[in-house]
């Protein structure tokens, strides 16, 4: 089994991203996330890596405030993206681009860092644990990991009540895969257990699109994209949907030893 390279795909992947009001709801859920567990830090400017960052929508949402950011991504189509973005930014962005496998980022090279991102990528890899463990070598002692991973349970669920059965039956397995969906995604509960083992503090814990891949086909004429996304921020950190969500991002935080 090989990761996904994005390369061939990078242009549809990130309009699929951000450019749709499901993208806009994993901005807005992501982004509220992240500020929350920035918070206490102040105006200290953090050493953050954004691992698997693509054209890095948050790298420079996070540079603009005045952090060190590194983004560093496999497909070089999207890092080229990513370098256009950030010279036509109207601020100087600290944006460092590295062009490679997550697992290839190593401590000598690179150092540690106070934030690591990695969004939306593990579901894409073969061995998803041990990519992450080698990213947990590169967080300093008490920094925070931010992962958002694309959710077996709501996979199934979502096409359970589709009434896509034999999918299910087939555990997800069709001749002809939809190119952007993930490969391997990962139960919430086996993502929790590596949290525990690797002695993770559990700073938050949000479902992304809680709602919006369960709604009806029929909606009431009353209803609106801005009352949805503000329906999604109050119930993606509910404990009862967050296993809901086609996402869900947890931010755990490092030991201090």
């Amino acid at each position: 089994m090989q990761d996904k390279n994005f390369d061939s795909l990078a242009g549809k992947f990130a309009k699929n991203i951000y450019g749709t009001p499901k993208g806009e709801i994993r901005a807005a859920v992501l982004w509220r996330d992240l500020q929350t567990v920035l918070t206490p830090y102040g105006d200290r400017k953090l050493r953050i890596l954004d691992a698997g960052g693509g054209f890095g929508f948050f790298s420079q949402k996070l540079a603009a405030l005045g952090h060190e950011v590194v983004l560093c991504d496999i497909s070089a189509e999207m890092l080229a993206s990513a370098e256009a973005q950030i010279a036509a930014n109207p601020v100087p962005l600290n944006i460092r681009l590295v062009h490679g496998p997550l697992q290839a980022l190593n401590l000598t090279e690179h150092g540690q860092f106070d934030l690591i991102l990695c969004h939306a990528v593990v579901e894409w890899l073969a061995d998803a644990k041990s990519a992450l463990e080698g990213l947990l070598q590169l967080l300093k002692p008490a920094g925070l990991l931010s992962l958002m991973f694309f959710n077996l349970d709501a996979m199934r669920f979502h096409a359970l009540v589709s009434g896509n059965f034999d999918y299910v039956r087939a555990d997800f397995k069709i001749k002809k895969k939809v190119r952007l969906t993930p490969t391997h995604p990962l139960p919430v509960a086996q993502v929790r257990d590596w949290f525990s083992e690797w002695q993770l503090q559990t700073q938050r814990e949000s479902g992304v699109r809680v709602i919006h891949d369960y709604l009806k086909k029929s909606l009431p004429p009353e209803f609106s994209q801005q009352d949805l996304l503000e329906m999604e921020l109050r119930y993606s950190t509910e404990p009862v949907y967050v296993p809901l969500g086609r996402y869900v991002h947890f931010i755990g935080q490092k030991p201090q030893d």
